[in-house]
């Protein structure tokens, strides 16, 4: 049988105690009941849009790259990896002709 991902590292090692989930890499116990009643992250888009893990965005306007001179165009396409619950940036992306960077959800558009 097969059970979901660790809510809290992803790993997929996870094996059942009783009526709770238990993650041997993180330590983590939980009631598989009880997860979708927890809040989870969640980001918006320049218009407004509810993002998802997968979906691929298009930048809304240049961005300058800390600790670069690289200027990342307007239109420039990125995929969504994961979505984080920080102050600053939110979407941890792959950015085409940059990499892997971290970006503010607000500067996207769904695409």
């Amino acid at each position: 049988m097969s059970y979901p991902p660790c809510p809290n590292c992803a790993s997929e090692y996870v094996y059942p105690d009783q009526n709770h989930l238990v993650c041997p890499e993180c330590a983590h116990e939980w009631n598989p009941s009880e997860v979708d009643a927890e809040d989870t992250v969640t980001a918006k888009d320049a218009n407004g849009t509810l993002l998802s893990e997968g979906d691929k965005v298009t930048l809304a306007k240049d961005l300058k790259v800390k600790g670069s001179s690289l200027v990342l165009k307007i239109g420039t396409k990125a995929l969504i990896r994961r979505i984080v619950d920080g102050k600053d940036h939110q979407l941890d992306c792959k950015v085409d002709g940059a990499g892997e960077m971290m970006v503010t959800a607000q500067f996207v558009k769904k695409a």
